[in-house]
Order: C-alpha cells, then structure tokens, then sequence
C-alpha cells in the first residue's frame, strides 16, 4: 500500500490497516492507561460528566471514562475500521461515530463537560493540532483532557513513530506552549514513563 502525503489521509490508511492489532490489544492498553486516569481521578470527579473521546481508536480510553463515572461519552475516530471494533466491544454503553477532529461540525458550542485526546494530537503537525485544539475548546464547556507524550519516549514507541511519520518529537518540545495559546489554566501532571497527562481548563 503506498499511504497518502497528507497528513490526515495518511494517519487514517495506517490505522484502518492495523485496527485489528489495536483492537487485539485494547485490554493491555486499558491498563497501560490506569496511571494517566488516576490522573484524571485526582483532577475532577466524572461522576454525571458527558465526555467526548476524540481519536478514539478502539475505545479503550474512552472506556475508562464510562468505567469512573461519567454519564454519556462519546467516541469518534476518523479510521472506519476502528470504529467498527469500538462498538463491537462498548456499544451501546458508549456511542461512537466516525469523525474529523479538525472539523467537528456535527457537535454544537460547549455540548460536552469534557473533551479529552489519548496519543492522538502527537500524530500531526502543529498546524493540524491548532485546529483540532481549536475544536475541542469549541465544545468543552469545563476542561480539555490529553493524555500524549512528554519526556523520553521508550525505544519501542520510537519504532512505532518512526514509521507512522508523526510529529511527536516537536510535540513534546511545544505541547504546553500550545496549550497556552488557546488556555490560560493549564496543568500538566506525569502519568507512566515518557507520557504525561495535560489538563486546560475552559474560563467562562
């Protein structure tokens, strides 16, 4: 298969192709992401929260916000693929749907408590992650969860990166600036080695 130029296409050929090795693997994700949602617990209760999930792969992220107490999530992945194993696994508990984070049309102003992103904003350039960071104020209406990389990045994930061709090197050097462009109450707090948990919270 020979991947797309661009960004976007690019990212969606790759993880279409390989949604059944994510999706085999979704258990060990869960709980390679228990560190980064005892982040989350530590930071706000999710008790009645609608939370939306952008990249949400085969949906273990998202799981985990329903497993802690929040109400009404929703996931959306622009991979059809992992769509499909999402809801295999988590429908009709939580939604899920097939979506551009840079363009979420479909979701009004502030429809959702939280907007939260797992390893999926390190995968674009900056100039693709100001829009989806753009969209995902749009519809927050208290806080924007990301769970991503930040420090050393274990040599395996180096591999992986490599191949995906992801800007996760100038992410970790620029993620927070970023941030603070668009927020002006940011936090960031270590999960795991090489990952940490980044919270900018919506002034209303």
């Amino acid at each position: 298969m020979i991947f797309s130029k661009n960004p976007l296409k690019r990212h969606q050929q790759i993880f279409n192709l390989i949604a059944p090795v994510y999706s085999a693997l979704d258990n060990y994700v869960k709980k390679g992401f228990n560190k980064a949602i005892k982040n989350v617990l530590n930071e706000v209760d999710l008790s009645g929260k609608s939370v939306l999930d952008l990249g949400t792969g085969p949906g273990a992220w998202a799981a985990l916000f329903k497993e802690h107490g929040a109400e009404k999530v929703h996931g959306i992945d622009f991979a059809q693929k992992m769509i499909y194993r999402a809801q295999k696994r988590y429908s009709p508990e939580i939604h899920f749907s097939v979506g551009d984070a840079t363009n979420l049309n479909t979701f009004d102003d502030k429809s959702f408590d939280i907007v939260t992103a797992s390893f999926m904003l390190h995968g674009f350039p900056r100039d693709y992650r100001e829009k989806i960071l753009k969209e995902m104020k749009r519809i927050a209406r208290e806080l924007i969860i990301v769970n991503d990389y930040y420090g050393k990045t274990p040599l395996i994930a180096q591999i992986l990166e490599y191949f995906e061709k992801s800007d996760y090197i100038n992410f970790k050097k620029t993620f927070c600036d970023e941030l603070k462009t668009h927020f002006q109450n940011i936090k960031r707090q270590k999960a795991s080695w090489g990952t940490s948990v980044y919270f900018a919270y919506i002034e209303n």
